[in-house]
């Protein structure tokens, strides 16, 4: 499923609105979270995000960080489209924790009792690393600190 691309604009610092009959199809489809493709001048990006409703209208979140990658300011008009997200978690997971989970049934079976946001929090915390090895390297410290019964997001990525 995807919508048809349409022409919005920041609708606060960090969101964006997504006209109803845009939303609509995917709510009906109980599909809350989505692909968005933002299109800017001669680039775009995409990236995962939650449908949100509020007060009757439904938003995503647009970092100032993938603003500032399109180079949109305030006031500039930009196409969006939106995506049936099929993916597991929501996110790409990053292959370093995928595969540290991979080797480790005990720690993935914890990671999996998580609810999906716990489970996405943790992902993104990987994810902002940019070096393979320092994915590895956190991947490794969450496992650790899931077999060691760390259930808090605060507590499960410091190396104890």
């Amino acid at each position: 499923m995807k919508s048809l691309i349409f022409d919005t604009s920041l609708q606060s610092s960090h969101t964006l609105l997504i006209p109803f009959e845009i939303a609509e199809p995917f709510i009906i489809n109980n599909q809350k979270r989505v692909i968005v493709k933002v299109s800017f001048k001669d680039t775009y990006i995409e990236f995962h995000a939650a449908l949100i409703k509020r007060n009757d209208q439904f938003f995503v979140m647009f970092s100032q960080k993938k603003q500032k990658q399109l180079g949109i300011l305030p006031n500039d008009s930009f196409k969006v489209q939106l995506f049936e997200d099929n993916s597991k978690y929501g996110v790409e997971m990053p292959e370093e924790l995928d595969a540290v989970l991979q080797s480790d049934p005990e720690a993935s079976d914890i990671f999996e009792s998580f609810t999906d946001g716990m489970k996405r929090s943790l992902i993104y915390y990987v994810l902002q690393f940019k070096n393979s090895q320092t994915r590895i390297d956190k991947s490794l410290i969450i496992t650790e600190n899931l077999k060691l019964g760390i259930r808090d997001k605060r507590q499960l990525i410091k190396k104890l």
